[in-house]
């Protein structure tokens, strides 16, 4: 993995992630100048499968001040990814199930510099499953500081 550019802090902390995936994405060069400058949110983006192929829905890339408006995107438009069609298959078959969801995890530059989504199936969370996250993470915390005092 190259550099990264964005990644979905809540991701980790609303879903049970199952299985990852690495997804090229179609852009537009404004897009691309977009995301470059780091002005991407991927906060409330979900992935769908529409008539086999996946799409990338409510991930705010910010336009620049510089873009021309006729060459400016949509900000919050959908966004074709690149994926095999076996994955595609994997994700429509777990989607299926109860539960499941796509979701965006972050968008990095490989080592071509292309930029890359990586994307998880993932199954939400309950409420307790995050309370309990929490008490583990302040744990951790404390013990790593009370060692670090030593």
């Amino acid at each position: 993995m190259g550099e990264n550019i964005a990644t979905n802090k809540k991701a980790y902390f609303d879903f049970h992630i199952e299985e990852k995936f690495e997804a090229g994405l179609v852009l537009q060069g404004s897009e691309v100048k977009a995301l470059r400058d780091k002005r991407v949110n991927l906060k409330d983006g979900f992935i769908k499968i529409v008539r086999g192929e996946a799409f990338l829905f409510n991930v705010h890339i910010g336009v620049l001040a510089t873009t021309h408006h006729f060459y400016a995107h949509e900000e919050r438009g959908s966004r074709k990814l690149l994926l095999h069609k076996k994955q595609i298959d994997k994700m429509f078959k777990a989607v299926e199930k109860e539960g499941f969801t796509l979701i965006p995890l972050s968008i990095y530059l490989n080592d071509r510099n292309i930029f890359k989504i990586q994307i998880a199936i993932a199954k939400g969370k309950k409420l307790y499953d995050k309370r309990d996250d929490l008490k583990e993470k302040s744990l951790k915390r404390d013990m790593e500081r009370a060692i670090k005092g030593f």
